[in-house]
């Protein structure tokens, strides 16, 4: 899970930005960047994308940097125009949105911008031989048509149903018709020589290494300041904050224990962005001793979150009982669960595993054991891993915690646990339809526990095709009681995530945040309105 989604709930403020120091060196050039500019800045991201392709899911949730979508969010994470002149225009009873498009806008290499590229972009998505997972968000779609003009200058989307979320969908960034449409969706140069409309062009992809951009001096919405913008992508925690000691970087994403060190200094800023971000432990239905109910349910409350908030996260974050945080209107009270650990081991005692050898659990000849892998180099994940193995190891379950690439992990998903995460804020339908249904098992990163349940199956279809809140809430409240019945997952934490910035840059915003954050989250979502020192 390493890829859902955006936006806030009005119950949730945008970000909390904590004024802090640091006394790391200077970067390369009086403190302006890894290239010694003042109109550059380099940030240290923990996550590289694996395309560039918004035709094949690349920025979907937004701020992708090189493209926009017809709306955009602001700092409250409300939507608000982009390609698009104003907001849409909804009519037959939710199942129509017309946008009226922005006039003049061109691409990076200087063609214009028309409804057709909208039209292109959603109907590529929808296309069965595109390599897109993300396209259930979009089954709502009927059709797409372009009205007006020479390449039209308005869209209409017909809906199916009414899709109550739809307008978030918007935000999806749009690609040019002219480049991506005459080659290979999947394998085409486009998806790592990308070019949209937005306020950066990619200057250079080097895999594992960075992503190099420059300031767009056409872009619609008015030249960046920030002229070179690097996203250096460095998957170890403590290599990060390394670099960013050593002045090689300008900002960073760190986990708790390696941002606090920051808290007495003056030259940097940490800023604290609430998110929707969780880390969870998956349980897959393939394996007799994951797949067993009384053995999920027994981690679900043998487990204490309290303690992984407290001293993983030093308090940045809070306890998960599910995708949906506590706080957010959506989530069910009374399905938050105690730590009880007593009760857990009564109920697997009842439940016929009985302490064996070396006090493993056995039941029927099978030892309550398991692997759980975490993604090797995320520190964060590595000590969420080692707390729930210990916990389990309390109630007679051994969990042998490993590491390991997404290439090492992927094939053994559907045998083995894993140490995941997601998180979207925009509406529970974008992260638990791909994290619940049963149709989308084994699909990529798409219900990885591979869970299977009538009854959430039903609610999850119930919730998409409704646009009355009320009946939604029923839904959601219905599939958040059945993962306390039969827990596929085990929810940890959600997390906030923490980004050190150079004070240089001035005092900048975040937004409530998905899981997929770094990349064009944190304090850069804006960067193109960065004002740097002169």
């Amino acid at each position: 899970m390493r890829a859902r989604s955006i936006r806030g709930t009005g119950g949730l403020a945008a970000a909390v930005s904590i004024a802090v120091a640091a006394s790391a060196c200077s970067a390369p050039g009086d403190g302006a960047g890894g290239d010694g500019a003042k109109d550059s800045a380099v940030v240290g991201i923990a996550y590289e994308p694996e395309t560039l392709s918004p035709l094949l899911g690349y920025g979907k949730d937004g701020n992708s940097k090189i493209f926009d979508g017809l709306l955009t969010h602001d700092a409250d994470m409300k939507l608000k125009p982009a390609l698009a002149a104003e907001l849409p225009k909804v009519t037959d009873d939710g199942k129509t949105y017309t946008f009226k498009l922005r006039k003049g806008v061109k691409f990076s290499d200087g063609k214009p911008f028309s409804a057709k590229d909208v039209v292109f972009t959603y109907e590529t998505i929808l296309d069965k031989k595109t390599n897109n997972a993300s396209k259930t968000e979009l089954d709502a779609v009927k059709s797409v048509e372009a009205k007006g003009g020479s390449g039209g200058d308005t869209v209409v989307f017909h809906l199916k149903y009414p899709y109550a979320p739809f307008a978030e969908r918007t935000v999806l960034p749009i690609a040019p018709e002219h480049i991506a449409g005459k080659q290979d969706v999947n394998t085409g140069d486009f998806t790592t020589k990308p070019v949209g409309t937005g306020p950066y062009e990619l200057v250079k992809w080097t895999k594992n290494d960075k992503l190099t951009f420059k300031a767009n001096p056409g872009y619609w919405g008015g030249a960046p300041k920030i002229k070179n913008f690097t996203m250096a992508i460095i998957k170890d925690d403590d290599v990060r904050a390394t670099r960013l000691d050593a002045g090689e970087l300008d900002g960073a994403i760190l986990p708790p224990n390696l941002a606090k060190k920051y808290a007495d200094n003056d030259g940097k800023t940490t800023y604290a962005a609430k998110t929707f971000d969780y880390r969870v432990v998956t349980l897959p239905t393939g394996d007799k001793v994951t797949g067993d109910t009384d053995i999920r349910r027994a981690l679900d409350i043998g487990v204490d979150r309290k303690a992984m908030v407290d001293s993983i996260l030093d308090g940045a974050g809070k306890e998960a009982y599910g995708p949906v945080p506590t706080d957010s209107p959506w989530f069910t009270k009374g399905t938050e669960r105690e730590f009880d650990a007593g009760k857990a081991k009564k109920l697997l005692d009842d439940a016929g595993w009985k302490s064996g050898k070396d006090g493993i659990r056995e039941k029927d000849g099978v030892q309550a054991k398991f692997n759980l892998w975490y993604l090797a180099g995320d520190k964060l994940r590595q000590d969420h891993a080692l707390a729930y193995a210990s916990d389990a190891k309390k109630l007679g379950i051994k969990v042998q915690v490993q590491s390991g690439t997404w290439e090492v992990i992927e094939p053994l998903m559907p045998k083995d646990a894993v140490l995941g995460g997601g998180g979207s804020p925009a509406d529970p339908d974008f992260d638990q339809y791909t994290l619940l249904k049963s149709s989308l098992a084994g699909d990529g990163f798409n219900n990885m526990a591979h869970y299977d349940n009538a009854k959430v199956d039903k609610a999850l279809e119930d919730a998409r095709k409704s646009g009355d809140r009320a009946k939604r809430q029923a839904a959601y409240d219905t599939i958040q009681r059945e993962l306390v019945k039969n827990p596929g997952y085990t929810f940890l934490t959600h997390i906030d995530h923490l980004y050190v910035v150079d004070k240089r840059f001035g005092d900048l915003s975040t937004q409530v945040e998905p899981h997929d954050h770094g990349l064009a989250s944190g304090p850069w979502w804006n960067v193109e309105d960065w004002q740097p020192e002169k």
